[in-house]
């Protein structure tokens, strides 16, 4: 609770001050019964702001102003009725609840009108509004409640009087009834300062945080806290694993640090692994004292577990039954107590997640793989050098072999310091960039060339940044926009491509594209025809050639030859199916699949990317988690990665092979393909095979479960790049999250830095970013309706000002 009034203190603490939220950018509408005849829904002002304000003490209203373009209120007649402001008393009877409207979040209101219609509803739709200031909003409607219905102050608050103010809809009358998630129980001890409220069972609640005062989650998917468990008693929870003598942290967002939990500093508590009985493999994380429970959380992958040797602790995500991001951490108080913990966590995770009893499991080559790689379980031919490596894959403690220097600690320090310099420097000019149809471009070089309207409902959804030339190319739907990098480091709209057709005339949006022979042309991927490729022509702009690649073999992916050989006029590039890797030559008659470069493996291996070294190494990785390296097609793999059970969406590789990074949704693997030891120490895995005591040991990069519940939405990384160019050498590794651009250095992460990450936050999902091509300072963002260039020096560490400004401002996130 307290956490919740160290929240809003600073704000509703002040006495003079009248707005005490607000949400700057939205839409406002009435929301009818379909049964009414004035029409279910109608726009009342297309552009508004939402505002708290303080009327006198324990009141409040809630004030929806109308927005006015540039000009447009200068253009109304005197005589013009104008009602730009709508003002609602804030009180219970309001029902004011979340809501959605075509992916977009709302808030909704009842029309306390006396003329109003019985079911007609006030929604504000958001816009431009991150999940930090919407959970804000809401959770300052529901103090202005409070002090309403109460007549005295929100400090004075408990959990159960609040949760009386949430609104919930009656059930439909027809409805089965079904038991629902319980809510936060109060505690008779009041949680001192930066404490999150304690609850008395699992079977009471999954959750002891006060998720009202938390970021709100960008994402739709409920969180583990609306998944029933009323009804279930505390002997039907059967205890999988316990250890005791253990220190709860609760992550306090008013300090901005982790806060002890607990009656008292030497207060110890009990973490045990539960098992439920809804269905099968149902585990749960449960901590508590010996008089009470503080929190049970479902156990599954959204946790983004980050474990810590050094400090014997773990942090992981909650998301609460509200939609918002907690973020925990638990501390041991001895070696063996910490890896048998972590032992048992991996081991559960792994049968809820294949839904399958860990000893009964059936023992194939990827479930031996995957139990002796990642958990370092024993297991049918597992020997003891690779549980020693799955140990260190564990661990994450390792250092690559690249040392790295204390010394540059001291020039970390002096970059941070000049990039403040250059913020403010920026800050103090005047913005040269303007929008038009959702594109970006300069004063100084305007052509006049307007980018044409997109099609209805179009975004932007593939990026490809070019070889020579200098272009970016954006596919939008079924159109792709050509950009160019002007001379003083800005990205401008260069023109469009017709619409994409096929020889026949049939249009499609294509889904995979790729630069080939010096950029003058480009491979793209039909959604619709799996087994043919199509050349566009970029100096005409159309498809002037299709590829049969072959009648029974589906292409999934497709990559260059080698990394440049976007360079050279290089006709040949290699494909992929599920299960296979094939070279393709369109300048061979009849099917383009080159027959004696084709390597088919038997079972589904689910291919999902490939990637070239300079040499033309090839990387292929899998849904199942595993990556292949050849030394050339046509031949089985020199070196097999196990799969580490997680998809991989996307995989990159450094010019010369030897790091390879690939995404996964909630985490990246950096790889390191140097061999260590043995006959063929010095060569890279995709020349020679890892010897079995010596196989690399992957760096598991993902973001700090604090920063995340800032960022407030689910992770969901875009495929992570290396910047590269044939004579540079790679210092970043750069990806997204919502939002969110992140870059990782390169240098530090090799030496072991895993949390050296920066970040530039949006006002909209990054859907894809790259570097410049030869390029380590420039990164091209394409969002769903801009193209931008972000220079490096814009990245910011991550931080409560960084993270989430909204709560105190947009400036840092605005579009430059």
């Amino acid at each position: 609770m307290n956490v919740l009034k160290s929240f809003f203190g600073s704000v509703w603490g002040d006495s003079n001050s009248n707005e005490l939220a607000k949400l700057t950018s939205g839409e406002l509408y009435i929301v009818r019964p379909r049964s009414s005849i004035k029409g279910s829904r109608e726009c009342i002002y297309n552009n508004a702001m939402a505002t708290i304000r303080r009327a006198s003490e324990f009141n409040y209203q809630l004030v929806i102003t109308r927005v006015f373009e540039e000009d447009e209120e200068e253009l109304l007649d005197e005589n013009d009725e104008t009602d730009d402001e709508l003002v609602f008393l804030i009180g219970p009877e309001l029902e004011f609840r979340k809501g959605q409207f075509e992916n977009q979040y709302t808030f909704q209101w009842k029309d306390t009108d006396e003329g109003a219609d019985v079911g007609d509803l006030y929604e504000f739709v958001t816009k431009d509004t991150n999940g930090p200031t919407r959970a804000f909003f809401e959770t300052s409607v529901l103090k202005a409640i409070y002090e309403f219905k109460y007549h005295k102050n929100f400090d004075t608050a408990n959990e159960a009087e609040l949760e009386t103010l949430v609104y919930k809809p009656p059930p439909p009358t027809n409805a089965a009834s079904r038991p629902t998630a319980s809510v936060l129980q109060s505690h008779s001890a009041s949680p001192s300062k930066g404490k999150a409220p304690a609850v008395s069972s699992p079977s009471a609640t999954q959750t002891a945080t006060l998720t009202d005062s938390q970021p709100e989650s960008d994402d739709s998917v409920p969180g583990p806290d609306n998944i029933d468990v009323e009804g279930m008693s505390d002997d039907q929870f059967r205890v999988v694993h316990s250890e005791g003598s253990t220190k709860l942290f609760y992550f306090d967002y008013a300090e901005d640090a982790f806060a002890l939990q607990g009656e008292s500093e030497d207060s110890l508590m009990i973490v045990e692994i539960v098992l439920g009985n809804r269905r099968p493999f149902d585990y749960f994380l449960k901590v508590s004292e010996p008089d009470m429970t503080w929190l049970t959380h479902e156990l599954n992958a959204d946790l983004n577990l980050k474990w810590s040797k050094d400090n014997l602790a773990f942090r992981w995500n909650h998301r609460s039954q509200f939609g918002g991001l907690t973020a925990w951490c638990l501390t041991f108080s001895e070696i063996g107590a910490y890896e048998r913990f972590k032992a048992a966590v991996n081991r559960c995770l792994w049968e809820s997640k294949n839904e399958m009893d860990w000893e009964r499991a059936q023992v194939g080559f990827y479930m031996i793989e995957y139990m002796r790689v990642f958990f370092g379980t024993k297991s049918p031919g597992c020997q003891a050098e690779e549980r020693e490596y799955a140990k260190a894959y564990d661990d994450m403690d390792v250092e690559m072999k690249d040392a790295y220097d204390e010394e540059e600690e001291e020039e970390e320090n002096i970059d941070d310091a000049l990039k403040e310099e250059d913020e403010e420097e920026e800050e103090e000019e005047p913005s040269r960039s303007k929008l038009r149809n959702g594109q970006e471009y300069s004063d100084e070089e305007d052509s006049g060339d307007e980018e044409p309207a997109p099609p209805k409902g179009a975004k932007n959804s593939l990026l490809t940044v070019g070889y020579k030339g200098d272009r970016t190319f954006v596919v939008r739907g079924d159109r792709i926009g050509v950009f160019r990098h002007t001379d003083d480091d800005e990205i401008k709209y260069t023109a469009t491509t017709n619409k994409v057709n096929t020889l026949k005339g049939k249009q499609f949006a294509p889904n995979k594209v790729m630069l080939h022979d010096q950029d003058r042309s480009m491979v793209l991927m039909n959604p619709n025809d799996s087994h043919t490729l199509y050349k566009m022509d970029l100096e005409y702009g159309k498809v002037v050639d299709e590829w049969k690649i072959h009648e029974d073999i589906p292409v999934s992916n497709f990559a260059p030859n080698t990394k440049f050989a976007g360079l050279s006029g290089e006709q040949t590039l290699l494909g992929a199916s599920h299960n296979g890797l094939f070279r393709i030559d369109p300048r061979l008659n009849g099917d383009k699949l080159v027959d004696s470069e084709y390597k088919q493996y038997k079972s589904k291996n689910a291919f999902s990317s490939l990637t070239t070294t300079e040499k033309g190494g090839v990387a292929v990785a899998s849904e199942k988690g595993d990556i292949r390296l050849f030394d050339s097609v046509g031949k089985i793999a020199k070196t097999q990665l196990p799969a580490l059970g997680d998809p991989i969406i996307g995989v990159d590789v450094t010019r010369d092979g030897r790091y390879i990074v690939a995404t996964c949704k909630t985490h990246l693997y950096l790889i390191d393909t140097l061999i260590g030891d043995g006959k063929y120490a010095g060569q890279l895995g995709f020349s020679r095979p890892f010897p079995a005591a010596s196989k690399p040991v992957p760096k598991r990069l993902q973001l700090k479960p604090e920063h995340l519940a800032y960022m407030g939405s689910q992770l969901s990384f875009t495929p992570a790049r290396f910047n590269t160019g044939p004579d540079q050498e790679e210092t970043t590794i750069v990806t997204s999250n919502g939002p969110y651009v992140i870059a990782w250095d390169f240098k530090k992460v090799k030496a072991g830095k895993l949390d050296k990450y920066e970040i530039k936050l949006y006002n909209d999902t990054v859907v894809s970013d790259n570097f410049r091509f030869a390029n380590d300072k420039d990164i091209v963002v394409a969002l769903p309706d801009n193209v931008l260039l972000l220079n490096k020096k814009k990245l910011r560490k991550p931080t409560r000002g960084s993270l989430a400004p909204g709560g105190s401002g947009r400036k840092s996130s605005s579009n430059r």
